[in-house]
C-alpha cells in the first residue's frame, strides 16, 4: 500500500518535472519579442478598441505605430494628449491634425417629410431600408437608430425621426458611419468647433425633391456660385474640407439657399460666435446620420 502511494508520488513528481522542462523550453523557443515602444504606446492608448484609427484595436494600432507604419495622431478617443504621448515615445513631432467628427447629411424631421408611411417591421434602419415606400425620400434619415445603437459614448439621440449628435460627447470614433444603410453620415475634419455643412443627401432634381421633403436641397447651385469651396456634384452641393478655412465667410452661400439646406453644426466656441454673428443661417443643428443610396467622403 505504502509502496503504491510512493510510486504514484514519484511518478507525479517526474511528470511535473518533465512538463516543466517542456514548458520552459517552449517558452524560450516560441517567445516573440515585443518592441518596448509598442508596450509603451499600448499603455497610453485608451483601450477603447473602437476602430476609429483604422485598425482592429488599440494593440494593432500600437504595433503599427511602433513599426513606423502609420501616423501617431490616428486615435480619436485619446485626443491631443494621447497623440503627444505617442509622439514622445516615438521621438517625433506632432503635425497639425484636425479632430474628425461625424456629420449627418439630412436635417428633416418627421414633420418635414412627405409621403411617409407607418412601418411595422423590424425597428432598424437596415431592415426598413429594404422596404420600398417607408418614406418618400429614399436618401433621408430613417430614424430607427442603428447609429444610436452603434455609439458607445451617448453622443447620438433620435429626435422626431432624425439622428442628432451631441458633439460634447462625440469622440469621433466613426462607429456610426458604417452602420447607416443610406450612407448619409460623413466623418469630416472639424477645423473649428462649429463647421458649415450640407444638410441633405438627395440627388434628385428640384421638383422630385420638393415632392418628398420641405427642406431638401433642389440643386439650384446658388451656393456653389458664390463660394470657392462649394461645388455642385450630382445635383448636390459638396464642400471641399481640404480647402475649407474656418475664417471663410459663408454668408453669401447661406443667403442663396432657399431651402435652409446649409447648416452650422458642432458646438460654437467664443471665437466661432464672433466670427458667425452676422450670418443669417438656420439654427445650429447637431445632426448625424447616413443612407446607402449614395456614399461619398467629406461632402459637406
Amino acid at each position: 500500500m505504502i509502496e503504491s502511494i510512493l510510486f504514484a508520488v514519484v511518478t507525479m513528481l517526474v511528470l511535473a518535472s518533465v512538463m516543466g522542462f517542456i514548458l520552459g523550453w517552449a517558452n524560450k523557443a516560441f517567445h516573440v519579442e515585443i518592441d518596448p515602444k509598442q508596450e509603451a504606446i499600448q499603455d497610453v492608448l485608451p483601450g477603447a478598441n473602437c476602430g476609429g484609427c483604422g485598425y482592429i484595436g488599440c494593440n494593432d494600432y500600437a504595433e503599427a505605430v511602433a513599426a513606423n507604419d502609420c501616423a501617431v495622431n490616428l486615435c480619436p478617443v485619446g485626443g491631443p494628449s494621447c497623440t503627444q504621448a505617442i509622439a514622445d515615445i516615438m521621438g517625433v513631432e506632432v503635425t497639425e491634425a484636425w479632430p474628425q467628427r461625424p456629420v449627418i447629411h439630412c436635417h428633416a424631421h418627421y414633420e418635414d417629410r412627405k409621403g411617409r408611411h407607418e412601418y411595422y417591421g423590424e425597428q432598424s434602419c437596415q431592415a426598413a431600408n429594404m422596404v420600398a415606400g417607408v418614406q418618400g425620400c429614399t436618401y433621408g434619415c430613417l430614424g430607427f437608430g442603428d447609429c444610436y445603437n452603434a455609439c458607445e459614448y451617448d453622443a447620438i439621440t433620435i429626435v422626431r425621426g432624425l439622428a442628432t449628435i451631441d458633439y460634447d460627447n462625440c469622440v469621433g470614433c466613426g462607429a456610426c458611419a458604417p452602420v447607416c444603410p443610406r450612407n448619409i453620415i460623413s466623418i469630416v475634419p472639424f477645423k473649428s468647433e462649429q463647421i458649415f455643412v450640407v444638410g441633405c443627401s438627395n440627388q434628385d432634381f428640384g421638383k422630385e425633391v420638393k415632392d418628398v421633403c420641405t427642406l431638401g436641397c433642389t440643386g439650384c447651385s446658388g451656393c456653389a456660385r458664390v463660394s470657392e469651396v462649394i461645388e455642385l456634384q450630382d445635383n448636390l452641393p459638396r464642400i471641399n474640407y481640404e480647402a475649407y478655412d474656418p475664417s471663410m465667410d459663408f454668408t453669401a452661400s447661406s443667403d442663396k439657399c432657399p431651402r435652409e439646406s446649409l447648416l452650422w453644426v458642432g458646438k460654437p466656441g467664443a471665437a466661432d460666435l464672433v466670427a458667425t454673428a452676422n450670418l443669417d443661417t438656420p439654427e445650429v443643428a447637431e445632426v448625424d446620420f447616413q443612407t446607402t443610396v449614395d456614399h461619398t467622403d467629406w461632402r459637406g
